[in-house]
């Protein structure tokens, strides 16, 4: 349940508020040279603290690679990659020692195991997915040798939603905002709308979209490891996700056939294409070739500034108060999150596509 892959494998490690969290990577093909600076700058993509939109909560998040890398290149053994955690405040948690946070993992891991760490949620926190955005940065950077490239963006904040196809957005404004969002003038109304909701201690949701360019035909496999299927999956490991859907997805139930399909063509250079993309870049559960897009829906928080009504483990009513450092929204910070996972996905059908070719 902490191993995600099958020819590039990650098993992450560690909770909210305990020493360390950290990634140990199997499968990683030897000779790549790695960038140390490039894992580190992702990080600085995810970690809390970067703006006002988000948890306040101080962390650098410096990563140290402790395995599997001599030289500077990948020796094709283990690799093993350390974030210490550094400002972890436990009591701001002890209220809910005993007490069921609403729609947090609080009751159902209680149920599960008959433990849990209730500093920050422990193992169920966002905090585990670092580990995640550090072995993404390793899987971008030999998937950057073969030009498949991965771009997510913030598309939506509650009720204020970007509507123009990626095609015509330039993504180079993407890291211009604290949002994350490609328009600028959308991107102030998003980042006003959840200024306002922190301040009323609530919490609000949201959409990222992605893109994946440069996909090579025939990744994914028929029937239950469908690309579609796998990135699903990925997405939804993702904490406070709540929807995936890729290519029309469900606007395509309002369409016909003959509108829906993807006629194909071939250029004068003898390349196959498609003239239209509703299919998402994947068909019967395998890349085609064309882009490959996808939206991703977090709910809004779970953590309110403001009191709710619960449970304790006894069973009996209890008002559990809105305390610590928390995310009015997840979707800044979940942007590199899911193009991590995607890069994850990605390398792991692109090495056992190559080990069948």
């Amino acid at each position: 349940m902490n191993t995600y892959g099958k020819a590039f494998r990650i098993t992450t490690f560690g909770e909210s508020h305990g020493t360390a969290i950290g990634v140990t990577i199997d499968g990683c093909p030897p000779n790549l040279e790695l960038d140390i600076n490039f894992i580190q700058q992702e990080l600085d993509r995810r970690r809390p603290g970067q703006s006002k939109i988000v948890t306040q909560r101080k962390e650098p998040d410096q990563v140290q690679i402790v395995s599997g890398i001599f030289e500077g290149k990948t020796t094709g053994t283990p690799l093993t990659l350390l974030i210490w955690n550094q400002d972890a405040k436990s009591k701001d948690y002890s209220h809910i020692a005993t007490k069921f946070r609403p729609s947090h993992a609080d009751f159902t891991y209680q149920q599960k195991y008959g433990i849990r760490d209730y500093r920050g949620g422990g193992r169920s926190s966002a905090r585990e997915t670092a580990a995640r955005v550090a072995a993404g940065a390793i899987a971008k950077q030999f998937l950057a040798q073969q030009d498949i490239h991965i771009t997510a963006y913030t598309s939506q904040v509650g009720q204020i939603k970007l509507t123009t196809p990626y095609q015509q957005l330039d993504f180079n404004n993407i890291e211009q905002n604290d949002v994350r969002c490609p328009d600028p003038a959308l991107a102030e109304q998003m980042i006003e709308r959840i200024k306002e909701v922190r301040k009323q201690g609530d919490t609000i949701g949201g959409v990222v979209s992605a893109v994946i360019k440069n996909s090579p035909v025939g990744l994914g496999e028929p029937v239950f490891d469908k690309l579609h299927a796998e990135l699903g999956k990925a997405m939804l490991s993702i904490n406070a996700v709540k929807g995936f859907e890729y290519g029309s997805g469900f606007d395509g139930v309002e369409m016909l056939g003959s509108e829906h399909n993807d006629l194909i063509f071939k250029d004068d250079q003898g390349n196959t294409y498609t003239q239209s993309n509703y299919s998402g870049g994947i068909q019967g559960g395998i890349s085609n070739g064309e882009d490959i897009y996808f939206r991703v829906a977090f709910k809004p928080v779970a953590t309110l500034m403001r009191d709710q009504d619960s449970i304790n483990t006894e069973g009996e009513a209890v008002t559990v108060q809105g305390k610590g450092r928390h995310d009015p929204c997840v979707v800044p910070r979940a942007v590199v999150i899911v193009e991590a996972m995607a890069a994850l996905v990605l390398l792991d059908f692109y090495l056992r596509h190559k080990a069948l070719t």
